[in-house]
């Protein structure tokens, strides 16, 4: 048996079980079941507003009738194309509901992007906010490059009634049909469809195309059902427990960790449109939320926010990152200021959020010899592998791929044969990440495979020269990527944008980090900007610094 096969992560699990049954089948199970258990429990809190479990079921039933009068038919996929409001949560529920799927899609997408995904998915209805209708949804629907018949649109104001300017845009007139007066109309209809099963696409995700054009992993009922519960095993969250929602909700990590976590436990889930730092501050002072997981780059952009403070942070339990791996100098400095460790977690898209989790109450090991925080252990019911370029398995702290083996695992991409046998090779997740499993069973990733650079045949890794960075007194964020070189054929540059009135020299950040590394790895060239690139979830694109 090898060293993988034996899960020597299993002795770090403490009170955790190795293994855990999955509860519910389908999503749509899990949701019913909690409406049952506790129709009167808030299941979002919006600012002022508030749903309770009985009220998105009752909003998601006249949802799903509307959608299913206007011909939407079982198998067929809707659109969800909003920020983080409770129509997110209506719609998904109304489409598992008519007997369909979503496809949820960045609220930053133009009509490019837009068409594609909703050409490629197949969608024949879209629910959009007014302001995106407006802007970017009506010319791609008018366009006929979709199968998109019926749009329905809705408002950041829905379900609230403060309309903080700070996240939300001016009212507008809408042209098409309205979720509040579907919502209204059908008040008492239930639609009429028959329960999905748990191999049944639940929603469709894209990636975020950056080897190509996105494509849509297919995240079915049993995945997305097994680990929303393996997010509440874990963190031991209760009713008593809320969520707050500071990743978006069309991003793997909301979807799961926030979207269907709470609906399972059932708990409140509490949201802010969008992320927007004092907003969300302001948020976790009214609602005193006790568990979140999103990017590092958020909780970094909450801790220095002008008057926040260790007390602000009191009601949280539990606090975790992913997305990217987290530097040990940043996750100090966000303990000194909040009072609170950030835990790491690891997963992707095509793993349905979470494969690695750091137990709660535990602190990541840091790798001596790169410096990495480790991502955590896998999770229940999950086996993990490294791997060389031929697919054999590599000894225990060496590096290579990262596979994954597990029943969050999707199955494939919609309509992408080839690349779902490149990409999941006998049901594996090859994750594209480069990392590395220590003799005690904790995971480190040191890079993407991609961002690797190669300095006259010495490889760099940017994350390795990134955490050195954060070190600095003086440095808010960082990144590293490779950048044409005469002699070298690459060299490292950095890309750092300093904390507000700190200072620093682009000499004095290449002088730091040569004390620190290897002749080969320190930043030749550093470049200061007032911020970085970043996905909607905060990941840094260094895709976009490298193209600079």
């Amino acid at each position: 048996m090898s060293s993988y096969a034996q899960r020597p992560w299993l002795a770090h699990y403490g009170n955790l079980p190795p293994q855990i049954v999955p509860e519910h089948g389908t999503v749509l199970d899990l949701f019913r079941a909690s409406v049952a258990r506790a129709p009167d429990a808030d299941a979002i809190r919006y600012f002022d507003g508030r749903l309770t479990l009985a009220e998105v079921d009752a909003a998601s039933d006249a949802l799903a009738v509307a959608l299913q009068d206007n011909g939407f038919r079982p198998g067929d996929r809707l659109g969800v194309y909003v920020q983080n409001n409770p129509a997110f949560v209506v719609a998904v529920v109304a489409a598992w509901k008519a007997g369909g799927a979503a496809v949820v899609i960045n609220p930053m997408n133009k009509a490019r992007e837009l068409a594609h995904l909703l050409a490629d998915s197949g969608a024949t209805a879209l629910l959009c906010l007014d302001e995106l209708h407006d802007s970017v949804a009506r010319e791609v629907i008018a366009s006929g490059a979709t199968r998109v018949s019926t749009v329905i649109t809705c408002s950041a104001r829905d379900w609230q009634t403060r309309d903080d300017p700070r996240v939300m845009p001016q009212a507008r007139a809408g042209e098409a049909l309205d979720l509040l007066d579907i919502v209204d109309r059908n008040a008492g209809r239930e639609p009429v469809a028959d329960p999905p099963s748990p191999d049944d696409v639940a929603v469709l995700t894209y990636t975020s195309g950056t080897t190509g054009q996105p494509k849509g992993a297919m995240n079915t009922h049993a995945v997305i059902a097994f680990n929303a519960q393996a997010f509440r095993d874990w963190m031991g969250l209760t009713p008593a427990d809320s969520v707050l929602g500071v990743a978006p909700l069309f991003h793997i990590t909301g979807l799961v960790g926030h979207f269907a976590l709470s609906l399972l436990v059932p708990c409140p889930l509490v949201l802010t449109h969008r992320f927007q730092p004092e907003v969300v501050l302001d948020a976790i002072r009214e609602h005193r939320p006790t568990f979140t997981v999103g990017a590092i780059t958020a909780f970094i952009a909450l801790s220095a926010v002008e008057g926040v403070s260790a007390e602000d942070f009191r009601s949280f339990r539990l606090i975790y990152s992913g997305g990217a791996p987290v530097p040990p100098a940043v996750n100090q400095q966000f303990q000194r200021t909040t009072g609170h460790y950030v835990h790491n977690a690891y997963g992707l898209t095509e793993s349905t959020s979470i494969t690695h989790l750091v137990p709660p109450g535990a602190s990541a090991p840091v790798d001596p010899a790169s410096g990495a925080l480790s991502i955590g252990l896998p999770v229940f019911n999950t086996v993990v592998r490294i791997l060389d370029d031929d697919g054999a398995e590599v000894p225990v702290g060496e590096v290579g791929e990262i596979a994954i083996a597990g029943p969050q695992v999707v199955p494939g991409y919609w309509g992408k044969p080839e690349a779902t046998a490149a990409a999941l090779p006998g049901g594996e997740l090859r994750t594209g990440d480069v990392g590395f499993m220590d003799a005690e069973g904790w995971f480190y990733v040191v890079d993407r495979k991609k961002d690797m650079i190669n300095a006259a045949g010495y490889k760099v890794w940017p994350r390795e020269v990134e955490d050195v960075l954060y070190e600095h007194p003086a440095v808010l964020e960082a990144a590293v990527v490779g950048v044409p070189d005469p002699y070298r054929g690459e060299t490292v540059k950095a890309f750092v944008a300093l904390k507000p009135g700190a200072s620093a020299t682009a000499d004095e950040l290449v002088a730091h980090c040569k004390e620190q590394l290897a002749a080969y790895k320190y930043p030749r060239q550093v470049e200061l900007v007032a911020e970085l690139p970043k996905t909607p979830t905060g990941k840094i694109l260094r895709r976009q610094l490298r193209d600079r």
